[in-house]
């Protein structure tokens, strides 16, 4: 006989407190609730057939059959489930962060995983294929805390879709801060013309890149606005035009490999920085707030690039201040605060690097 997701939820708890999602001013579901639920029936009418119905809307789904639908809220029914039984643990204080429903709750772990494998750090035989290496100042009191939000250098989060260009948003993210440090202009940049356009730099588009090369080819192409080149989520005949160009970098700077002190000086002193890590992970998937440790994270295989803008301490524990790609609807509004000093958790020191301008 196969089991209820519903029924497997109700046994694992004994005293059965679920999250309860509920729809934000934003019509947003992110934010968890915690309920005695006295039946499994409460269980079902409060959470699973509402949020169902709510996490549809919220998202815009539609699904091509009835059977489909059938399978995507089985896959819907599994992740409440688990975010049931990781809340469960952030509420007795075995987390330090929470879960909640997001875009990607219809999918499997392997369907995230695919989808979301974007970074590629393949070096090609291309003129100047080498960055020089950052080199921390001399004598420099570092900050307790540091948000470039706050200082005008970051753009609002981005949604990068179902296209592999991670690598095109970390590398544009790390351009505008530079580019707003030198003009005190913060203007959005188009990740477009680099899915497009940087292919003999050896990026590919939708299927994956790396920052380092994009920077490589915004030496000597330039970049437009995202405005006059605007994002389409999969890739097209590249449209650039050298009369459009309103930034360039003159070079590129790698950071240590694995040194999250050097990243934390360089996020000091630089601006937001560009990095990978590994965010293969249902936690990953899930992540709604608080300060983001994974046990299971790789630190040496790495598959997303972010753009970390920031870091600090909350309730005793360090961490990084990283902008995502995936809409607000993601994360803590597109953000997430993911554990710094703790063995290059996730990977996060293992590729970093920013544009010289």
């Amino acid at each position: 006989m196969e089991l209820n997701p519903i029924m497997i939820c109700a046994s694992i708890l004994t005293f059965v407190v679920a999250a309860y999602l509920v729809e934000t001013a934003s019509g947003d579901l992110n934010y968890v609730h915690w309920l005695e639920i006295e039946s499994v029936n409460e269980i079902q009418r409060n959470t699973f057939g509402e949020s169902w119905e709510l996490f549809k809307i919220t998202h815009n789904k539609h699904y091509e059959s009835t059977e489909e639908e059938a399978y995507r809220r089985n896959i819907f029914y599994e992740n409440m489930k688990q975010i049931y039984i990781h809340n469960d643990k952030y509420r007795k204080g075995e987390k330090s962060y929470w879960l909640g429903v997001n875009q990607f709750s219809d999918m499997t772990a392997e369907e995230f995983k695919a989808l979301n494998s974007g970074f590629m750090p393949t070096r090609v035989n291309v003129t100047d294929n080498t960055c020089s290496t950052f080199l921390p100042p001399d004598n420099v009191m570092l900050p307790y805390t540091v948000d470039w939000r706050q200082k005008g250098y970051v753009t609002p989060v981005k949604n990068q879709a179902q296209c592999g260009s991670c690598w095109a948003f970390s590398a544009t993210g790390s351009l505008e801060g530079q580019n707003f440090h030198k003009t005190g202009k913060l203007v959005s940049l188009s990740e477009q013309q680099l899915v497009d356009c940087s292919s003999a730099f050896g990026n590919k588009g939708c299927c994956g890149g790396w920052m380092v090369q994009a920077f490589k080819y915004i030496k000597k192409y330039g970049i437009e606005t995202e405005k006059e080149y605007p994002y389409i989520a999969k890739s097209q005949e590249c449209k650039y035009k050298r009369t459009k160009v309103v930034a360039k970098n003159t070079g590129c700077v790698e950071i240590a490999k694995g040194n999250e002190s050097a990243l934390q000086e360089a996020v000091a002193t630089i601006g937001p920085i560009s990095v990978a890590i590994d965010s293969s992970h249902c936690s990953f998937k899930h992540y709604s707030g608080g300060v983001y440790e994974e046990d299971q994270c790789n630190s040496t295989v790495v598959n997303h690039a972010v753009l970390v803008v920031g870091y600090g301490t909350e309730k005793g524990k360090d961490y990084w201040l990283v902008k995502n790609s995936w809409s607000e609807r993601w994360g803590d509004k597109g953000y997430i605060k993911m554990a710094r000093n703790k063995g290059n958790m996730c990977g996060i020191a293992s590729y970093a690097s920013y544009p010289l301008v």
